[in-house]
């Protein structure tokens, strides 16, 4: 059962303040990419660094990563948030007037490259400067928080409202609550001991596409999402990673990840002819960098949920079954370059090619 509503079920002003989400989460969904990968990229060109282009067996579920930090690489952790997180629940997802994003806060912050300038207006999604903001912040330890500003009674608006946000949940809690959810215990983690106990934790990072106590802020994320389902609204989790080389996005959708992949001259000519466009056009419209002759693209994949990953239809207890795969690779695609209009996604096999 879904902890959030669909649009049939809502009222007029929320299918409203719906679509606006969707809107402006479109919008950051071309930046955070942008910033996330091909940023990234130039950044390893400049230090003359050879970009470490993520290997097909690493996008396959249960994968094991290879245990590197990129230092170049990007990495940071933005919650964009449908309505607003209640007071509440501030004990676990820590957000408070110290970290809010007042002219006084951000100032005082030695890490932030703002001067007295600064326009407190910046922080909305509405303004033309938000984008610069937001990569201004993008750097910083913890989390990004982008939610609904509750002072808006007579239209939705939304504001980067928080900065160094931590994720405080204990992993053993958030492993819990999913458990419970697919019915696999009835109240406790320990319910059936420490062996299934320890099983059900590990099952917790596949559940999100991660390798068994991933650390840093793709754990965050993770358990960020999963503490995020008792809020009845739709949130999106972005993570850079600087070891995976991938922005993971967890949305009400499930988990996508996107890295950048190489094509040459003839592999580029067969995913154009296959998606009935001109090589030239493809070029133009997919291909986010160019090294000689190769093509580097943006590949999303998105990771479909096995029945051992969804809640039974029965609703009654279950035994994990550790061995089974809880994901499978679903869709993959390679997306045109931000800020092209006219073409959608292009399916290509990379994974199992």
């Amino acid at each position: 059962m879904a902890f959030w509503s669909v649009r049939e079920e809502l009222s007029h002003a929320n299918r409203l303040r719906r679509s606006y989400y969707e809107l402006l989460r479109d919008e950051l969904d071309q930046f955070i990419v942008e910033y996330a990968l091909i940023d990234s990229y130039h950044k390893f060109l400049e230090r003359d660094i050879a970009y470490p282009f993520v290997e097909k067996r690493e996008l396959k579920p249960r994968a094991l990563l290879p245990d590197v930090e990129y230092e170049p690489q990007n990495a940071f952790l933005v919650i964009f948030v449908e309505d607003s997180i209640p007071a509440a629940h501030k004990k676990y997802i820590r957000f408070f007037d110290a970290n809010r994003t007042t002219k006084t806060n951000l100032t005082r912050s030695r890490y932030l490259p703002l001067d007295k300038s600064f326009d407190r207006f910046q922080k909305y999604l509405e303004s033309a400067h938000f984008f610069n903001f937001l990569k201004a912040l993008l750097p910083m330890d913890y989390a990004l928080l982008i939610q609904r500003d509750p002072a808006s009674q007579t239209r939705n608006r939304y504001s980067l409202s928080h900065f160094h946000v931590r994720i405080d949940w204990p992993i053993a809690d958030a492993a819990e609550s999913m458990a419970r959810n697919l019915r696999y215990i009835s109240k406790d983690l320990y319910e059936k001991g420490d062996k299934y106990a320890e099983d059900i934790q590990k099952k917790f990072f596949e559940y999100y596409g991660l390798p068994v106590m991933v650390g840093g802020r793709r754990t965050a994320a993770i358990v960020a999402a999963q503490y995020l389902k008792r809020i009845p609204c739709i949130n999106t989790v972005y993570a850079g990673s600087s070891e995976s080389r991938a922005l993971i996005r967890i949305s009400e959708r499930g988990v996508t990840k996107l890295v950048l992949v190489k094509y040459n001259p003839d592999e580029t000519a067969r995913i154009a002819e296959a998606n009935s466009l001109g090589v030239r056009t493809f070029k133009k419209n997919y291909v986010a960098a160019r090294d000689g002759e190769t093509n580097i693209c943006i590949l999303q994949v998105t990771y479909f949920p096995t029945d051992q990953a969804r809640p039974p239809e029965h609703g009654k207890l279950r035994e994990l079954k550790p061995d089974l795969n809880w994901l499978t690779v679903g869709r993959q695609q390679i997306l045109p370059r931000p800020g092209v209009w006219k073409y959608p996604p292009c399916p290509s096999n990379f994974i199992y090619s």
